[in-house]
């Protein structure tokens, strides 16, 4: 070989998992239910209040649909991709029975759950660089779903002193050229904030005027408690439906999270848009599951109203008793199944030999220390936070929160000793 011959460049190292989906958190409420449910099954007694699952079985109704679904053979083979048509006519149904909102079977697309419905949403809607104003706290998949369809989230943080409601001032101020949708909820997850029907039209108006899209999310809307009101944004601003997707399903309602039916409603362009994506992606939604969806979104609403009794008698205990904690403010949830308390009264205390900084730390302390498994704000774009659940029986849930006073306490008496 000659004196001035090169050995051949090693190629530049290549990347094992792109940058796209290397970029995605887990599911920070179904890991905290993962690792509660991991150390019960190794004989721990944790609580866990970090999924946001009712406790109660799906109706019977609604599971012998499924039963006699699975004997029927054409459940057995392929089904269109945009769901059953006879239950995209029930959606279409139901919609206008719960919201007063009248559409079309074929602006429906049943989808593998809320999540999926989500995506495939904003995928349909968003190019690289589109912008959608995100009001905080926000629901962990919110943000991930829309940086998978390229868009960019834009924080607008709410806190407790405003009931975790944002503005339209807020978010015009956050308003820019290359915004182009505004994502909505109500009840919230997981502040549990419900927007009165005059502030969901003018926030409707201002995102009609400026020719914003809106995807509003009402897989909520029959967990609604004393003098609240849902109210679908469509409904309230007739003029937006051109621009508004709705994304619902099963999951909260009819205590069905692991049947895995959503949908989403929205103009005929992005439905079609949308289904031609979930055909490449999922095909159709489990037949089985579709059929249960049929029988629930048919049926009347006597079990949901049962499963809202109880979980209003456990928001006002969880209410309590956190707010009995010193350092801790926890607002009136309205709607949902999720207490949302502000914990910045007790970073920096010392518990049990630590001083923990952030809401993150607490929520590991709170884990180790009283096997009480619970969400950190930071999960949500606002640390100082914790997220619980209470659609979880109520005797684990005063258990759990019984803990969490007896741990937290400490501080207190702490400082007194000190003091």
């Amino acid at each position: 070989m000659s004196e001035h011959a090169t050995s051949p460049q090693a190629p530049p190292p290549t990347r094992r998992v792109s940058a796209r989906v290397g970029a995605i958190a887990e599911s920070a409420t179904l890991a905290v239910d993962a690792k509660a449910k991991a150390l019960k099954a190794a004989g721990r007694p944790v609580i866990g209040f970090g999924a946001g699952e009712p406790d109660f079985p799906t109706p019977d109704y609604i599971v012998e649909a499924a039963v006699a679904a699975c004997r029927e053979p054409r459940y057995h083979r392929y089904t269109p991709a945009g769901g059953l048509p006879e239950l995209r006519e029930a959606i279409a149904a139901k919609t206008l029975r719960d919201s007063g909102y009248e559409v079309e079977a074929s602006q429906v697309l049943v989808t593998n759950g809320g999540k999926q419905a989500i995506y495939e949403a904003f995928a349909a809607l968003l190019d690289p660089g589109d912008e959608v104003l995100v009001p905080a706290p926000y629901w962990t998949t919110y943000p991930e779903s829309i940086r998978l369809a390229g868009g960019v989230p834009v924080d607008v943080v709410t806190d407790e002193t405003t009931g975790y409601l944002a503005s339209v001032e807020q978010l015009e101020a956050a308003r820019t050229a290359r915004t182009k949708v505004l994502l909505f909820v109500s009840p919230s997850n997981p502040t549990g904030a419900v927007y009165p029907r005059e502030q969901v039209e003018a926030i409707g108006r201002w995102a009609a005027e400026h020719g914003l899209w809106v995807l509003t999310d009402e897989i909520y809307e029959h967990l609604v408690y004393g003098e609240a009101r849902f109210t679908s944004m469509p409904v309230a601003v007739p003029e937006l439906a051109e621009r508004c997707v709705v994304v619902n399903g099963v999951a909260k309602t009819y205590a069905m999270t692991g049947w895995r039916v959503g949908w989403l409603i929205g103009p005929k362009d992005v439905v079609k848009a949308a289904a031609n994506l979930q055909s490449h992606a999922t095909s159709n939604v489990a037949n089985v599951s579709q059929a249960a969806a049929l029988a629930a979104v048919s049926g009347d609403l006597e079990a949901v109203a049962r499963m809202r009794r109880a979980f209003d008698r456990r928001r006002e205990t969880i209410v309590r008793m956190l707010n009995d904690i010193d350092g801790v403010t926890c607002p009136e949830p309205q709607g949902a199944f999720y207490a949302y308390p502000s914990v910045r009264g007790l970073l920096g205390r010392e518990i049990r030999g630590r001083r923990p900084e952030s809401s993150l730390e607490l929520a590991g302390l709170l884990l180790e220390e009283s096997e009480v498994a619970v969400v950190p704000g930071e999960a949500f774009g606002t640390p100082g936070y914790l997220r619980l659940s209470y659609a979880l029986g109520d005797e684990d849930l005063v258990e759990g929160v019984s803990r969490m006073q007896k741990l937290l306490a400490e501080t207190a008496e702490t400082a007194e000793a000190k003091g």
